[in-house]
């Protein structure tokens, strides 16, 4: 019995195909390389001097930035060829155009993403303790990350949930905003620093509302942002566990991206079940996502991917691991999730540019 001989070995393979693909991950690489260069230009202040839009040297920028004029001659390079910054050869001026702006330097719009740069450091120093645990599989916990996680993650988020929380998920929820506008309870569970829990309390002065997670520095740091912003009188934030939340008789429970970090998700939602009133409701916002992986090859789903595998996924399985949602679960995971917990009215009631947003009633 013959068998036909393949050929192996370098003189196999396409090498247009290799060389193709060898590009692909050069430009990774670059993309990477760049995303440094994005975190030196959030804190060092670079993108801020540029904000106005108006053409500089470098020398013209490093002097608003108050930065050395060679560092920001080489970052400058950077950015135009990664097509952040605008570039004259005639003048040897560079500028950041108005809509670049907007995402890297207006902390108001609801495209940021410059302070998102702090999670993308924190994830690569994540990158080696996960490596060893991929073996190991026991998990790296939240708090084991570096700081930078949790201003990050904040920063990542924070856009979406001041522009649409109470403008377009909780009107969406069925008579909802009626209690809270009249005055009710809220929990929001696995609140970080407060960004949803602090904008819940301006929208909704009536009503208190309480934060609670996991991570103590998170709810001290909770704590200070809600005094700053004035609004003690009607939050309160306490460290707890999700499947430990504290009190009952709330008119809604929210999980703001962070059911899919959770090692035990149905535990959590049973016990935000036993802890709504008569009436209430949970809102589950999640990262949006497709029910299969060929429906989450974008570029949010790449970046959401690779993120709950460093840090999402770990925790889960740092947390017990049953099951591990991950950050791209996809609606009809959750609804199981929320089916087993007991609910049994699930609805989708809202998107967002990465958010998808469930209601559900026991």
């Amino acid at each position: 019995m013959s068998v036909d001989h393949v050929e192996t070995g370098p003189s196999a393979l396409d090498q247009n195909r290799v060389e193709e693909f060898a590009g692909q991950v050069v430009g990774d690489i670059a993309a990477v390389l760049a995303g440094a260069t994005m975190y030196i230009g959030h804190h060092a202040g670079l993108y801020a001097a540029m904000a106005d839009g108006e053409p500089r040297t470098p020398e013209g920028v490093a002097e608003r930035a108050g930065a050395h004029p060679r560092y920001v001659r080489e970052w400058l390079g950077a950015q135009t060829a990664s097509g952040y910054v605008h570039y004259e050869p005639g003048s040897g001026t560079y500028w950041l155009p108005p809509e670049h702006a907007a995402v890297l330097a207006d902390a108001t719009h609801p495209a940021y993403l410059g302070g998102a740069s702090d999670a993308m450091a924190a994830i690569w120093a994540a990158a080696e303790p996960v490596a060893a645990d991929f073996t190991a599989g026991r998990g790296v916990p939240w708090h084991a990350h570096d700081p930078r996680m949790f201003s990050g993650t904040e920063e990542l988020f924070r856009p979406s949930y001041e522009a649409f929380l109470t403008s377009e998920w909780i009107p969406s929820l069925d008579g909802i905003e009626q209690k809270l506008t009249m005055g009710g309870r809220v929990a929001d569970v696995g609140c970080g620093h407060g960004v949803s829990t602090i904008t819940m309390a301006r929208a909704y002065p009536a009503s208190h509302i309480h934060g609670f997670d996991g991570h103590e520095p998170s709810i001290t740091t909770a704590r200070e942002r809600a005094a700053a912003a004035g609004v003690t009188a009607n939050t309160g934030f306490e460290v707890a566990q999700a499947t430990e939340l504290p009190g009952t008789g709330y008119d809604l429970v929210c999980f703001f991206d962070a059911l899919h970090d959770m090692g035990d998700p149905v535990a959590a939602l049973v016990r935000a079940r036993e802890a709504l009133s008569s009436d209430g409701a949970v809102m589950l916002i999640e990262p949006l996502a497709g029910d299969r992986v060929e429906d989450n090859l974008s570029p949010v789903s790449r970046m959401f991917y690779s993120a709950s595998t460093l840090v999402c996924t770990a925790n889960g399985i740092a947390q017990g691991n049953h099951p591990v949602l991950g950050a791209q679960a996809g609606e009809a995971a959750l609804r199981d999730v929320l089916t087993q917990a007991g609910f049994t009215r699930v609805r989708r009631t809202a998107d967002a540019p990465i958010n998808l947003i469930l209601e559900a009633r026991p």
